[in-house]
């Protein structure tokens, strides 16, 4: 005998909706309506839609189980509960890697440009030494110029006397 699908939803103590949707999913040759337009449950159908609907009655073994998994879920909490205990630990531990680096990075950068700072001295010291190393050979230069002069004048001095005396010696052999 067929049922409507108000009957099937307060027998199996669930929504017209729930009928509804699995009653729509079935084949088009299960589905059937009355004169009036209303659908109706076919035997099989109801078969069908029962399979998929029916709540199970709680068996103790059931209840064993509902308490298992109330243990699983309790170890999964505790479990969930230390991995992210580990995972602020690992945190905590990057943050102060992270702060530990920040730190060496700015001393690093300081050591920089006091190195960039001592190398523009040394370049402007040597830059002066350079001038003064050549003021000093210039200068250097100048005094052995005039000591020159005189020594090229002592030697004239010496050559002319030499030349006179030889020339004297040499007429005297004529």
């Amino acid at each position: 005998m067929s049922k409507t699908i108000r009957e099937l939803a307060n027998e199996l103590k669930v929504s017209k909706q729930t009928i509804q949707y699995h009653y729509q999913r079935l084949p088009a040759n299960k589905r059937q309506k009355n004169s009036h337009g209303l659908n109706l449950i076919s035997p099989t159908a109801e078969r069908i839609i029962r399979g998929k609907v029916a709540k199970p009655l709680v068996t103790n073994d059931q209840q064993t189980s509902s308490k298992e998994a109330t243990k699983t879920s309790t170890e999964n909490n505790e479990i969930i509960a230390t991995l992210r205990r580990e995972v602020a630990d690992l945190k905590s531990q990057r943050d102060k890697q992270l702060a530990t680096k920040d730190r060496q990075i700015n001393n690093l950068t300081k050591l920089i440009d006091q190195q960039q700072q001592l190398q523009l001295t040394t370049v402007a010291e040597n830059r002066q030494l350079k001038e003064r190393l050549q003021k000093a050979v210039g200068s250097i230069e100048g005094s052995e110029s005039i000591g020159k002069k005189q020594v090229t004048k002592t030697d004239n001095i010496k050559k002319e006397a030499h030349e006179n005396i030889t020339n004297k010696n040499w007429w005297r052999f004529w």
